[in-house]
């Protein structure tokens, strides 16, 4: 592995951020492959290990944004995974403050339709990363290949940032996943989970500087039977 920060695995997990502005500097293939190897020791339901990762660079990330930007103006978007119903209550608060505040970074008015359409298509063109990751599970395997998934999801977005690689994790990937499965020949039975997309961080894009916010445990956990808890 390479060379591991001395911070802990909290402060880790409050650096990391959704980039949405990379420079063209690829990443190391060797660190790519460590990054790849540190995401595969995430545990799984009786240890199936049931994801499968296709990583792009150079002309085939540049060959997979061509292929979709000529290919979803003429589809239908389709997920291979249900997606989430329509938000209510909580949640469909958090989405908005989120989305209101990503707007906000970049200077996007909320009545600017035209504005928001090219930031939500910059998820197709991978925001510009050297970099993407197509993450996929066996549908046989059910709905808890989704939950080991998301937990590779985790290990490997945690493993880039602590050595200074910038990450987005993308569903919007997974809304065309018939298209993602024809350029990477996939079967029907793979299902497209979400992509995530790395490199290095456009530092001096504004778009970078915006953060979500996180809930506070009171609205999250039930803590039962500790002596202490405030």
């Amino acid at each position: 592995m390479p060379s591991l920060s001395t911070r802990s695995v909290a402060e880790v997990a409050a650096a990391r951020h959704s980039c949405r502005a990379f420079t063209d500097r690829p990443v190391e293939p060797a660190l790519v492959r460590e990054l790849l190897q540190t995401a595969q020791l995430a545990p799984s339901w009786c240890n199936v290990q049931p994801w499968q990762v296709h990583v792009t660079a150079g002309d085939q990330t540049d060959a997979l944004r061509r292929f979709l930007a000529e290919r979803i103006p003429e589809a239908t978007a389709s997920y291979d995974v249900t997606p989430p119903g329509p938000y209510t209550g909580v949640h469909a608060e958090r989405r908005r403050q989120s989305g209101l505040a990503l707007y906000d970074s970049v200077g996007i008015a909320r009545e600017d339709k035209a504005a928001r359409f090219a930031q939500a298509w910059r998820n197709f063109t991978f925001f510009d990363a050297p970099h993407v990751a197509v993450l996929s599970v066996d549908s046989d395997l059910g709905p808890y290949a989704l939950v080991d998934a998301g937990v590779w999801l985790s290990h490997f977005l945690l493993a880039a940032t602590d050595v200074g690689v910038a990450t987005i994790a993308q569903a919007a990937i997974a809304s065309y996943s018939p298209l993602v499965r024809e350029f990477f020949d996939l079967p029907d039975e793979r299902h497209v989970v979400c992509a995530v997309s790395f490199g290095y961080a456009d530092e001096g894009d504004v778009v970078n500087d915006f953060r979500t916010t996180r809930a506070d445990l009171a609205d999250v956990v039930d803590a039962r039977g500790f002596d202490s808890w405030e």
